[in-house]
């Protein structure tokens, strides 16, 4: 028989028993062992999850109730920030919505920010909470010689200066400057002995701003930027009047008008004391400070800085009677820019504020690590209630919250709890 491709069958012939050969030389395969696998586990809380829908839900009917404009809320947990919204308007007389980096005045909420900022420069040994003002402004006076020199920071952040009042307010919105106004404090009579009894201050509080340029040569706005918005990623945070007139992203403020909402004119009422209440922000930017408020960022302030924040310093009624409504307070104080809420089994450090048809709210839980801000551009029902319902409704899910944490991490310690 002819053999037409005989270059195939030597191919093969050569081929074949290499072939064989590797193969009767391979090792048996050995089959490797299962994987371990991590069962999938939900690392959202659902409690928490279904707290946060229920609050939004109830927050929308507060929005409709009093027809608020506009308004945002932000919500840390820990050191997350698990829920950031905008809702309506940033004017009623306009179809641009209000979105989580459009600008609100943060009104009196500005004066823990001044704390904030003067405990950043403890920290830093710049200052310290019992430094005399006159050893930083021999030029202010009170009325009395020897109360002007018992005066101290840790006084004036307290409203423990023994002035009446709302001393000069009015003046503040008259647009007195404020050397002028700070001048004038040594006109009054006092109310009491400095220290001794609470009485709330713009004019009065602003003297940090005047003590921070004494010491370090900087403005009081250059520190804040400084200090605190930049290192917090505050990106459209700032604390003057021109600021919030540049920036396009803005909530217009409204006045009510025959029952309904009309907008306002942005003044630059209250920029002339500052660190009392100027501080334009967005919600983004107050997540950003929440975060940090609850101890989160060492890097900025510390725990034990916030610490001596929050310490009760003196008795100071609370005038907003929604944070009696889930429990009687036991105790009302102020502390560094700070109000501080007692009831039988939880403290909140709080403050409001309102200026010029802007509203805004903060409270935070140190223990139960949680904290809440809401901005709107329209006093009203919503900003006045929306805090206190949130504890309302995180208490009633607090144990079941705390019990998924603990199981999920017992579970899974690595991970984070929530994401």
């Amino acid at each position: 028989m002819k053999i037409r491709y005989p270059f195939v069958v030597g191919l093969f012939v050569i081929i074949v028993p290499i072939l064989v050969g590797q193969v009767m030389k391979e090792e048996p395969r050995v089959t490797p062992p299962p994987k371990k696998t991590i069962p999938k586990v939900k690392l959202i809380n659902p409690y928490l999850e279904r707290l946060l829908i229920d609050y939004e839900e109830k927050m929308l009917g507060l929005s409709e109730e009093g027809h608020t404009p506009g308004s945002a809320i932000a919500i840390v947990y820990d050191s997350t920030i698990v829920y950031l919204k905008a809702f309506g308007l940033k004017s009623v007389s306009d179809t641009a919505s209000v979105d989580v980096n459009t600008i609100f005045r943060i009104a009196s909420v500005s004066k823990c920010f001044g704390s904030f900022l003067t405990g950043i420069l403890v920290e830093d040994s710049i200052l310290s909470w019992n430094d005399s003002i006159v050893s930083y402004l021999p030029e202010f006076a009170l009325k009395s010689k020897e109360e002007t020199d018992k005066l101290t920071i840790g006084n004036v952040l307290s409203h423990t200066t023994g002035l009446p009042y709302h001393a000069y307010t009015n003046m503040v919105e008259e647009g007195a400057s404020l050397d002028s106004m700070l001048s004038w404090l040594k006109d009054i009579d006092l109310a009491s002995k400095v220290g001794e009894t609470y009485s709330y201050q713009n004019v009065a509080y602003s003297l940090i701003g005047k003590v921070i340029r004494a010491r370090t040569g900087k403005t009081y706005e250059a520190q804040m930027m400084e200090k605190v918005f930049v290192p917090l990623n505050m990106k459209t945070a700032s604390i003057d009047y021109e600021s919030i007139m540049k920036n396009v992203n803005v909530a217009k403020p409204h006045t009510l008008r025959r029952g309904k909402w009309k907008t306002a004119t942005i003044t630059d009422t209250y920029y002339n004391v500052s660190p009392a209440a100027g501080v334009n922000a967005s919600i983004s930017d107050m997540a950003q400070w929440l975060v940090a408020l609850l101890g989160n960022r060492n890097d900025v302030i510390s725990r034990q800085t916030l610490s001596q924040l929050y310490e009760p310093r003196v008795k100071a009624p609370s005038k907003n009677r929604n944070y009696g409504r889930l429990h009687r307070l036991s105790n009302a104080y102020y502390g560094l820019g700070w109000r501080v809420l007692h009831y039988p089994n939880d403290t909140l450090i709080y403050h409001g504020g309102y200026v010029n048809g802007y509203r805004s709210e903060v409270a935070l839980n140190v223990k139960e690590k949680i904290a809440v801000c809401i901005l709107a551009n329209a006093p009203g029902e919503l900003a006045d209630n929306g805090i206190p319902l949130f504890f309302e409704l995180y208490e009633a899910k607090r144990d079941s919250i705390y019990y998924w944490e603990e199981k999920r991490h017992s579970l899974f310690p690595e991970k984070m709890l929530l994401q």
